[in-house]
């Protein structure tokens, strides 16, 4: 590749004699402030002979999109997301179909497509991989033309997201005080899926479109999906008796939670969902409002990212 841009050296990158452009994009209030200490290890681990380092710090919904849009038409080299699932979405999406690099510094209270990626949640072993890592390209998708890198859905989840942003307080507990509260109460939903041109009719508790086997937390629905073989893989959740919940449930930390028969797994490259009525879904875990008909699209090897 030209001056200035990444190379690959035997699946990793390789440096020349120019420093390479890395910002790193913070969300100061991500998770359970683990950001707080980047600063401090951007200074101690990061090899500055071959990085010129800037960092950059989000002040709003959306912010992170616009700071990564400019990195990438500015010809940064590599853009990290210091965050959770949310600041990742929002880098990822000024990243997609160009050359710049996405980095992830997981400090989310999820942090599901950095898990997947086998990207530690040791802070300072993941500036580490950003020093000794290699480029993968992955798969992105879309709802009704808006990015998601992880998972997407709707349903229970969707509700648990909604109420989750609300909370206030982060972290895994809080997450799973408002499932368990919420599981009772909430009834399944009735939905038209087209899958690749097929009709199917499903009552389901959640709809989740995963793009990586990660639903965050180390809990996966779909163990097998992969960011790169050009799928959405349509998991349909059917509702489990609570009393089974305590039994199952940790079939999700297992990794076997889709061998149940309340798990149907379908790959699609496009899916159009039609439900009785517009509400609440999900984008790697930030909530949204969209309308009743939705249309998921896969967009193939559509984004760089350092990995291990």
């Amino acid at each position: 590749m030209d001056n200035g841009q990444w190379t690959i050296d035997n699946g990793r990158m390789a440096s020349d004699e120019l420093q390479k452009r890395i910002l790193f994009i913070v969300n100061p209030i991500s998770g359970i402030g683990r950001q707080k200490a980047v600063e401090r290890l951007i200074e101690a681990r990061l090899d500055k002979d071959r990085f010129n380092i800037s960092i950059a710090y989000t002040n709003a919904p959306g912010h992170a999109t616009d700071i990564s849009r400019k990195a990438a038409a500015d010809g940064v080299e590599i853009v990290v997301a210091v965050g959770g699932d949310g600041t990742v979405n929002e880098t990822a999406a000024g990243l997609v179909d160009s050359e710049t690099i996405l980095a992830i510094v997981p400090a989310g209270s999820g942090n599901g497509l950095a898990r997947h990626l086998k990207i530690p949640m040791n802070l300072k072993r993941a500036i580490d991989v950003i020093n000794m890592g290699r480029i993968l390209k992955i798969d992105t998708a879309t709802m009704n033309d808006q990015l998601f890198v992880n998972v997407a859905g709707v349903g229970f989840d969707a509700a648990v997201a909604k109420k989750f942003a609300l909370a206030g307080k982060r972290g895994f507990s809080t997450y799973l005080r408002i499932t368990t509260n919420s599981y009772k109460q909430y009834e399944p939903k009735q939905y038209t899926l087209i899958i690749d041109g097929k009709v199917i009719k499903r009552r389901a508790l959640l709809i989740s479109f995963a793009n990586s086997s990660q639903f965050g937390n180390n809990t996966s629905i779909d163990p097998s999906a992969s960011v790169s073989d050009g799928y959405i893989d349509v998991c349909i959740v059917g509702k489990v008796p609570f009393w089974k919940t305590f039994f199952l449930g940790p079939l999700l930390f297992m990794k076997k939670f889709d061998q149940t028969k309340y798990v149907e797994i379908i790959h699609a490259k496009e899916v159009i969902l039609k439900r009785k009525k517009g509400k609440n879904v999900h984008l790697d875990g930030d909530p949204k409002i969209m309308g009743k008909e939705l249309t998921m699209k896969i967009n193939p090897a559509s984004l760089k990212v350092v990995v291990p």
